[in-house]
């Protein structure tokens, strides 16, 4: 059984209507946006990332693995394994839940049972970047403030949740952050967390990486899959993904058997050239103006009258 997936839409004549399709994709990869990179990651079978554990992404094309080879590509993402406990409410009620669940009868003070010891968040840092590592992470103006005015002795205390083994953050620990100011304006930021029985391993995220395989029309299973063993040994990248335009069921259970996603090229669109002039894509501003200064869009529709 075979399963036809369209090729990328119209491209770009500065492209050309010749590029093979290899090249189309890689060029969508290129240039594309936050919102297929991610649409990468978590559409693909099976999905790479949860959606809700998706932070930053960015891709990279055309990466040296070896003295003769180049991967199609690559993309880094960060991987949320801890959040920030909204308010005190949602803290409650996650710490009910969790009692409920584990049994532990004495509440926050199981919840702390364990200690991690200090670790450094940031060392050495201008006020500016530490403002950002501590807004980032999802502190507050007014926290933030806080944090980095603590007197030398002083911890700020905050409730986080890790995430389960199904992804979701429902496990609740308490962690520590102290601030150290210096005379040249620096800071340095540490912190130590208490929990009952996971230890949190980072502080929110973790960078991951992904092998980007795009499999031209004519191929061959074995070829692929040994291209990308190679790119894995070479890299150290285990995740990889494979954009397919046309695969057999048995091709696809025989790549993710070895631990490699799939993702359907008919997902990615290269922008074609606009004319808002004749656009028919009702909610665009530049819809019908003929002095519109686009000239490449993702939305561009044509309108039949």
């Amino acid at each position: 059984m075979t399963y036809p997936l369209p090729v990328p839409t119209t491209i770009d004549s500065e492209i050309g209507p010749d590029a093979c399709w290899h090249d189309r994709v890689q060029i969508a990869l290129a240039i594309a946006d936050e919102a297929l990179l991610k649409s990468l990651l978590i559409d693909c079978t099976p999905p790479l990332v949860q959606a809700h554990r998706l932070a930053g992404v960015r891709s990279t094309i055309g990466v040296p693995v070896a003295a003769d080879r180049v991967a199609d590509g690559t993309i880094e993402f960060e991987e949320v394994h801890c959040v920030l406990a909204e308010s005190l409410d949602q803290l409650e009620q996650g710490v009910a839940e969790y009692t409920r669940r584990n049994g532990n009868e004495r509440g926050y003070l199981d919840l702390t049972h364990y200690e991690t010891e200090t670790q450094i968040l940031g060392q050495s840092m201008s006020m500016t970047h530490a403002i950002s590592l501590l807004s980032h992470a999802g502190y507050g103006a007014s926290q933030v403030k806080h944090i980095l005015n603590l007197p030398y002795d002083a911890w700020y205390k905050s409730w986080w949740y890790l995430a389960d083994e199904w992804g979701e953050f429902t496990i609740p620990f308490l962690r520590l952050l102290r601030t150290r100011r210096y005379t040249d304006g620096t800071y340095t930021l540490q912190y130590k967390d208490f929990f009952a029985q996971e230890q949190p391993r980072c502080f929110k995220s973790r960078s991951q990486q992904v092998l980007v395989e795009i499999m031209p029309e004519q191929h061959q299973f074995s070829a692929t899959l040994a291209k990308l063993n190679s790119a894995r040994q070479q890299t150290g990248i285990t995740q990889a993904l494979v954009i397919c335009d046309r695969i057999s069921d048995l091709e696809a259970r025989g790549f993710i058997s070895q631990g490699i996603s799939l993702y359907a090229a008919q997902e990615i669109a290269l922008p074609v050239r606009a004319k808002c002039d004749r656009c028919a894509t009702q909610d665009c501003p530049m819809r019908g103006k003929p002095d519109s200064p686009v000239l490449l869009c993702q939305r561009f529709c044509l309108n039949p009258e």
